[in-house]
C-alpha cells in the first residue's frame, strides 16, 4: 500500500473513531503527514489532556504514551509500535531510584519526564529539558537528586551555582555518542554555521554550543535568528523538520550518528494497524498513576 493511500485510510478512521494523533519532533518526517500536533513530549501530552478525542494514537516511545495516558486516564491511549522503548528511561526502575534516595537522604528528587509512570511516582517532581534549571530554582533547595539524566543534571547544575544537583549515571545513547570532535569537524567544514545543542548532550559539548535548549527551543532559535546556517546537535527527525519548514536556511546534522532507533521505529502502516484494530493500549496502575499525576502537576504549577 503506497503511503497516500495509507495516510488517507489514517484520516479516515480517525474521524470515524475521534481520534487523534500525536508525534514527537524525533519521528519519522512523514508520520507528520497525519499527526494533529507534533512537538515535544510535554507539549504533546498536554494536548492530550485538552482534546475532546476519544483516542489518542502516541507516536513516540512508550514513557511518552504513559504520560499522555496519566494525565488523561480517560482516555483510550495507543503505541503505534510497541517496541518504541526509550533506553534512558531503561536505566533507572523503581528499586535503583530507593537505593539512590537511600544513599542521599532527605533531599527532593528531580525527575526528568524521560522516565517511567513507576520513577515518576516516587519523584517530587518531574521537569523537560526545556523548563529544569526553572524548577530546580524554584524548589529552593540547597541539594537536589537528578534522575536519569547525568548530563541534562549537570547542565542544571553549572546554570545554577548556588544548588548541588546530585544526578543518578543515566544517560541518553543518542545524545551521547555525540563528540565535541563532531562539533569541530563540522565547524571547520563550515566556520559560519551556528552551533545549536540539546543539554541532553555531554559537557564538552554544549561548551561548543552558540545555543543550548530543547528540541522546541533549538526549533524556535533558529527560525528567528538571522544566521543562515546551522549545526543541528540532537536527533535528526529536528534538522529533516527544520529542512522542510525553512528551505531558505541551511541545517546540518551534527553526525549520521545521531539517530534515536528506537523513536524511528513507528511507521505510518503502525499507526494505520492500531487505529484499525484498537491494538496496543497503554494502561497505568492506577496508584502509580495517581503518584506519577501528582507529580507532574507540581511542574505544570511552577
Amino acid at each position: 500500500m503506497q503511503n497516500k493511500e495509507i495516510i488517507e485510510r489514517i484520516n479516515k478512521l480517525k474521524k470515524e473513531k475521534n481520534a487523534i494523533i500525536l508525534a514527537h519532533t524525533y519521528q519519522n518526517i512523514e508520520i507528520d503527514e497525519v499527526a494533529d500536533y507534533t512537538g515535544d513530549s510535554l507539549y504533546l501530552s498536554r494536548m492530550a489532556a485538552k482534546t475532546d478525542a476519544d483516542i489518542i494514537v502516541f507516536a513516540g516511545v512508550y514513557f511518552m504514551a504513559e504520560t499522555a495516558k496519566i494525565l488523561s486516564p480517560e482516555k483510550k491511549v495507543l503505541l503505534p509500535n510497541t517496541k518504541s522503548g526509550c533506553l534512558m528511561a531503561d536505566m533507572i526502575n523503581l528499586k535503583q531510584l530507593r537505593e539512590f534516595k537511600n544513599t542521599h537522604p532527605d533531599i527532593p528528587v528531580v525527575c526528568y519526564i524521560n522516565s517511567t509512570a513507576e520513577v515518576k511516582s516516587e519523584s517530587d517532581i518531574c521537569c523537560t529539558s526545556a523548563n529544569a534549571v526553572d524548577v530546580v530554582r524554584a524548589l529552593g533547595a540547597k541539594e537536589v537528586l537528578f534522575v536519569p539524566d547525568t548530563h541534562l543534571g549537570t547542565y542544571v547544575g553549572r546554570q545554577l551555582k548556588n544548588v548541588r544537583v546530585i544526578t543518578y549515571p543515566g544517560h541518553c545513547p543518542t545524545h551521547d555518542r555525540i563528540t565535541p570532535a563532531d562539533i569541530t569537524e563540522m565547524k571547520q567544514k563550515h566556520p559560519q554555521a551556528k552551533v545549536l545543542a540539546h543539554p541532553e548532550c555531554k559537557s564538552e559539548v554544549l561548551e561548543l554550543a552558540d545555543f543550548v535548549g530543547s528540541t522546541t527551543a533549538i526549533m524556535k532559535h533558529a527560525s528567528e535568528s538571522r544566521s543562515k546556517s546551522f549545526i543541528i546537535v540532537t536527533e535528526k527527525g529536528v534538522v529533516d523538520r527544520l529542512k522542510r519548514d525553512y528551505p531558505d536556511k541551511e541545517f546540518l546534522p551534527v553526525s549520521d550518528r545521531a539517530i534515536c532507533p528506537s523513536m524511528k521505529l513507528n511507521t505510518l502502516d503502525d499507526i494505520l494497524n492500531v487505529l484499525e484494530n484498537d491494538l496496543n493500549e497503554i494502561h497505568v496502575d492506577s496508584g502509580i498513576a495517581k503518584k506519577a499525576f501528582k507529580t507532574i502537576e507540581r511542574m505544570i504549577k511552577l
